[in-house]
């Protein structure tokens, strides 16, 4: 019979090393993929770039829409806060006098030894005299029990407006905490938008600047600087005074740059540039688009005219000023300015008359 050889038997370390190489380089391919060397970030054409960049701008006129409204109601509990403490300093002056009053006279019946009333009439050389006295000294204590009556009444009222301001203050905190997260979106917004455009060669961003009317907007600059005191129709066809006052200010605005949280004189945003208009006409408005959508009576859109202020969005998130044709002047992002543009550019969702 053949003799057989057993197999020999193979080095365990020689496969585990094996299998340990080839762990090794499959981690080392995962860590390439993850860490972001292993595979280039897939390029975008310019119309993607643009579609993503709207949709950040959109994102962050939202965030800074809702940065105005904490700023104004941060201002507003500032100012309640102020006027709270100002009126306990008031109240602490007059109380610091009524405790002064009270005593010097305890003060003074300390002086007088605290002797029973009886037993000093016993010892008066003058009973008659005593008694006169007596009667004096009981209505001056009917003065001083009114006295710390109204101490009292002083420390209580002191004390809810010490209260009324800690509330006061603990929502001015949390307003602010608010501001910074409304305006960390914001700024990571805008960065990322800036990143997405500066991937585009120059002549690309040229070319979507004059697809989205930046070009155009340059050019209703120059035509509505040149129409300064007559912007044309817009203003004689607006229903009053006042609405033709706030075209005619955003006529002479046309070109100046979008700044978010701005509201004027040289750069604005959205609903910053409608605030200035009709605060030019002596008219007040509220800061954001949320609260000036309100702030008058609605009208359809069929019924527009110069003036009234026309809403897009189905958050109410941006805000122009109807200037007639179809068109209204609005401050549309950071890449671009205070422009003329027509109302049909973006989502309608509501128009308001507020004079």
């Amino acid at each position: 019979m053949a003799a057989h050889r057993k197999p020999r038997p193979r080095p365990a370390h020689g496969t585990r090393a094996r299998t340990a190489a080839t762990i090794a380089l499959a981690g080392a391919a995962t860590a390439a993929g993850l860490d972001g060397t292993g595979h280039a970030e897939p390029q975008l054409t310019p119309g993607q770039v643009r579609a993503k960049v709207d949709k950040l701008y959109q994102e962050a006129e939202v965030a800074t829409e809702k940065y105005n409204g904490a700023k104004e109601e941060a201002q507003a509990a500032q100012k309640r806060l102020g006027t709270l403490q100002d009126e306990a300093a008031r109240k602490e002056d007059r109380l610091n006098s009524a405790r002064q009053a009270l005593g010097s006279y305890a003060a003074a019946q300390y002086r007088d030894g605290g002797l029973d009333p009886a037993l000093r009439l016993v010892l008066s050389d003058d009973p008659d005299r005593y008694l006169d006295g007596a009667a004096f000294a009981e209505r001056a204590g009917d003065r001083q029990a009114a006295a710390v009556s109204r101490v009292r009444r002083q420390l209580r009222e002191i004390e809810q407006l010490r209260g009324a301001a800690r509330v006061e203050l603990a929502s001015l905190q949390s307003r602010q905490a608010e501001l910074k997260r409304h305006k960390t979106t914001v700024t990571g917004k805008l960065d990322e938008a800036r990143r997405l455009l500066s991937r585009l060669t120059a002549e690309e961003r040229a070319r979507l600047a004059q697809d989205d009317g930046t070009d155009r907007a340059s050019r209703a600059s120059t035509a509505g600087r040149d129409t300064l005191q007559a912007p044309g129709p817009a203003t004689s066809t607006a229903p009053n005074s006042r609405a033709a006052a706030a075209v005619s200010y955003a006529y002479q605005k046309l070109g100046s740059p979008y700044v978010w949280g701005a509201t004027g004189p040289n750069a604005f945003d959205c609903s910053g540039l409608i605030q200035a208009a009709y605060r030019s006409a002596g008219v007040s408005l509220p800061r954001t688009t949320y609260a000036q959508i309100d702030a008058g009576r609605r009208v359809a859109r069929s019924e527009l005219l110069p003036g009234d202020l026309v809403f897009f969005y189905s958050g109410i998130s941006h805000v122009g000023l109807y200037v007639g044709n179809g068109q209204m002047i609005h401050a549309p992002n950071p890449s671009a300015p205070v422009r003329l543009a027509p109302i049909d550019e973006m989502p309608f969702a509501g128009a308001t008359r507020v004079v």
